[in-house]
Formats: structure tokens, sequence, C-alpha cells
């Protein structure tokens, strides 16, 4: 018999075969992110960031049950760390979704902070899920979670929601000795006047005043970092707040309505969303005072419209500038 020269053996083939299996998976999996982001930014006019501090539209949904629509939350990732805004149902799987596609400051481990724009349930379903399923997954700390009047009781009432299982996870078999605190809330609700409400070495947070229908406390934010500045409305009508903290701003993450559905609504309806959130003709108003580098729609109450109706409306109100109506999991 005579034996294989080292390196040539079954074996190593197998090895090598492998090898260039997994760094083929890896240059498939980056060029498919880079792909899939030019895709969700094509025909506006703006090309997505790869390095930096970047916008990922977890959710870009409503109230609607729209299968390919989470609930509303938006990433500010700069580094390794994530700021979500809102935390709409299915948060915690769709950050999932986007670490899988390489960003990793959105495993759930990492998911620690998150600024609600408002108590509304389509923005809070997934709170719960963010409070424990990290925690769960080896999140080291608490979560903090900044919100308007009202937020503390809403998580204060949530802890007790959940008190069993977190009773089994701290007191069972699960090996929580590392973490076992982790399950607990800090809160800093929102000061009425607003203003500054975070801060640390990679990120400062504004919250803006904005008027959302009969909600005494709803808040936009704007987010500075050392490369971006970065304001999400959150739910509202057209808020001079907003105007004023953009000021060619890197990305005005914005939600919407489409103006000519708008007028199929009933009376009652129309009533109401006129004086809870912000139709396409009112958004190019915002953004020609506005003037963000990249304007992004979420939060779409499309009507039977599209995403290119939407951009299309905007255009046609006199808009200019460069637009994309997100996706979930769109990276800005």
């Amino acid at each position: 018999m005579v034996t294989p020269a080292h390196g040539t053996g079954p074996e190593d083939a197998v090895r090598a075969s492998f090898r260039a299996a997994r760094l083929s998976g890896l240059v498939v999996g980056l060029v498919g992110l880079v792909l899939f982001s030019s895709f969700l930014t094509a025909g506006s006019g703006y090309a997505p960031p790869q390095t930096g501090t970047r916008v990922v539209v977890l959710g870009t949904g409503t109230p609607n049950a729209d299968p390919d629509r989470s609930g509303p939350a938006v990433a500010i990732v700069t580094g390794n760390e994530a700021y979500l805004v809102d935390a709409g149902p299915g948060v915690v799987r769709r950050a999932a979704a986007a670490a899988r596609e390489g960003v990793t400051a959105l495993e759930a481990q990492n998911l620690s902070r998150v600024f609600l724009t408002h108590l509304h349930s389509d923005h809070t379903l997934g709170l719960p899920d963010l409070m424990l399923s990290p925690w769960v997954l080896d999140r080291p700390d608490p979560l903090e979670v900044v919100g308007p009047a009202g937020t503390r009781r809403m998580t204060d009432g949530i802890l007790e929601a959940w008190s069993e299982d977190i009773a089994i996870r701290r007191n069972g078999l699960e090996p929580r000795d590392h973490n076992v605190d982790a399950y607990r809330v800090e809160v800093t609700e929102v000061p009425a006047a607003g203003g500054p409400v975070y801060r640390d070495e990679h990120v400062r947070v504004t919250a803006l005043p904005v008027h959302h229908g009969s909600w005494a406390s709803a808040w936009g934010y704007r987010f500075d970092t050392a490369d971006r500045t970065i304001v999400v409305s959150g739910d509202a009508t057209p808020s001079p707040a907003i105007i004023e903290a953009c000021d060619r701003c890197d990305v005005l993450v914005h939600e919407v309505y489409s103006a000519e559905r708008f007028m199929d609504r009933p009376a009652e309806w129309q009533r109401y969303h006129a004086d809870f959130h912000t139709s396409t003709t009112q958004l190019a108003d915002i953004a020609m005072k506005a003037r963000p580098t990249l304007l992004v729609l979420y939060h779409q109450l499309y009507w039977g419209a599209t995403d290119d109706d939407l951009v299309r409306e905007i255009r046609e109100a006199g808009y200019d500038g460069a637009i994309v109506s997100a996706r979930d999991l769109g990276s800005y």
C-alpha cells in the first residue's frame, strides 16, 4: 500500500473542501448584504454607507397586520453599539435578522438601549420581548429605556406580568449567575420640555417634542455621532422641532401616509389621521425646509398605494432630494 503524501489524503481533501465552502459562503454573504442595501436604495440618488454610523430600519409597520412589515423600530448603529427607537412587534427577531447579515451590534445580547417615541401599542408591544429575551440570551446589564411620561409604569407592569417567568429563570436550573439582574430596567422619562436625554462616548441624543393627536407626551429623537446626524420623527403631524433639529442632517427618518389615498378614507378616519400623522404633501414641505441628505419614509400608511407612489407624491409636491421608502432591514 502506498501512503498518500502529507496534505493530499482524503481527510485533507475534505478539510480543504469545507474551508472553500466556508470562504465561499462568507463572500456570498458579504456580496448579498451589499446588493441588498443597494436594492433597497435603488433609484433614490443615495448610496448607503459601508462604514461608520448607519440607520437600520428593523420594522416599518403600523397596526395593520402586514406579514412583510414588522412593528415600528429603528436602530442607529455606530461601531458595535446600537440605539433603538421604539419596540414594535418582532423587534428582537428583526434585530437578529440584521445581525445575521453582518450587523453584529444588533445581536440579542447587545440590545441594551431603547428610546420610545410614545406609548401606542404598535410601538411598544415588543418591549416585553426587548426587556426579557436578550436577558435570557446573555445581555450582561439591565435594559436602558428612555421614553415619555408613563414609561416607568409600563415597564413596572411588564415586570409584574412576567414575574413568574423571571422567578423561574433566576431561581431555577438556568445558569444565570453572570447576569441574574439584567432583566431589570433603568428608566428615564423625558422631561416636559424635551432636550438632551442621553449621552455616552458614541452618541448624544436629544428628545424633540412632536404632536401626535391626543397624546400628551410624544417625541422624536436626534442622534449625533462622530460622523452623522440622524433625526427620527416617531409618529407625528408636521412638527417644527423636527425641521429645526434636522437642518441639513444626514438622515431624516419620517412617518408618512399617502395624500392621494387619504381622500378615499371615511370622514372619521380622515379626522383621525390628519391629527395624528403626516401626509406625503406635508412631508415634502418638511423636507424642503429641513433639507436632509437622505429622507427615509417609514411607518407608511399606503391604503393601496405603493412605495413608488409615496415617492412620486412627494416629488410632485416639490421635493427633489434623495428619498427612499424603507422596507424592513433596510440600511441607510
